[in-house]
């Protein structure tokens, strides 16, 4: 049975089975062009080398095999703007040191038109490893893949909101655990489903007001949790399933 361990104070997992994989999501490459008509400027060349010296560092602390992508590794949805042709392909550049898998999230339309040979793109629907799901969120997992007990996604980007704490606008990481019929109804007991933060630090929002929410069916599928743990990115617990709706 697989086990899961977060990479030290970063948003990253490492899921630990036959072999070790390495776990980011929502990297969203390219999103510094919705930054500009806010007027906040962002160098991308920067933003892309500051990714992947911090890939570059988990990977020579914890020596994973594979480096799994949960999705959203571009930033837009359908087309390939400009600045993704520059920026994606230079990301990529990862997979030269480690065997990567993308697996395609709601962001990532024409993303194979980026993607150099030496990367592997699996269905939308995620990968099983051992009892394990990984997927990016954005679309409900198969009846087929009811043997799993544990979903681990991204997609929703998880952020802190409250105006009165010094954590207010930081990622964090959610565990849910539910009946598992709300997700695979001809299916019994429990699952647990794991939600990463995004990889991208500048993503997120700082003010609630402004936030986004993405909407998961995964989630939405779930009507009541029987608990539920957030904790900070060095895995600090600091809330249950009374602070959900500050953070999803």
């Amino acid at each position: 049975m697989a086990s899961t361990r977060l990479a030290r104070s970063r948003p990253a997992l490492l899921l630990e089975a036959s072999k070790c994989y390495l776990l980011v999501t929502d990297l969203h490459i390219g999103f510094e062009n919705r930054l500009v008509a806010n007027d906040i400027h962002l160098n991308p060349s920067d933003v892309i080398s500051e990714t992947v010296q911090h890939l570059d560092e988990i990977i020579r602390e914890e020596k994973p095999d594979k480096l799994i992508l949960l999705g959203d590794v571009k930033s837009g949805t359908d087309s390939i703007s400009k600045l993704e042709w520059l920026t994606v392909p230079r990301f990529f550049d990862i997979g030269k040191k480690i065997e990567t898998i993308v697996i395609p999230g709601n962001h990532d339309g024409n993303l194979q038109r980026l993607v150099p040979e030496w990367i592997t793109i699996s269905s939308p629907s995620g990968i099983v490893i051992d009892d394990v799901l990984l997927t990016h969120g954005h679309v409900m997992p198969s009846e087929n893949l009811s043997n799993v007990n544990k979903i681990i996604m991204g997609h929703v980007h998880p952020v802190y909101f409250n105006g009165g704490s010094v954590l207010d606008g930081e990622r964090v990481w959610v565990s849910i655990k539910a009946e598992k019929n709300m997700i695979f109804p001809s299916s019994y007991g429990e699952i647990e489903i794991t939600i990463m933060p995004s990889f991208n630090r500048y993503f997120y929002a700082t003010s609630k007001k402004s936030h986004k929410r993405s909407i998961s069916p995964i989630l939405e599928s779930i009507k009541s949790v029987k608990s539920a743990k957030i904790a900070t990115l060095d895995g600090s617990i600091i809330g249950d399933e009374s602070l959900l709706s500050k953070v999803l």
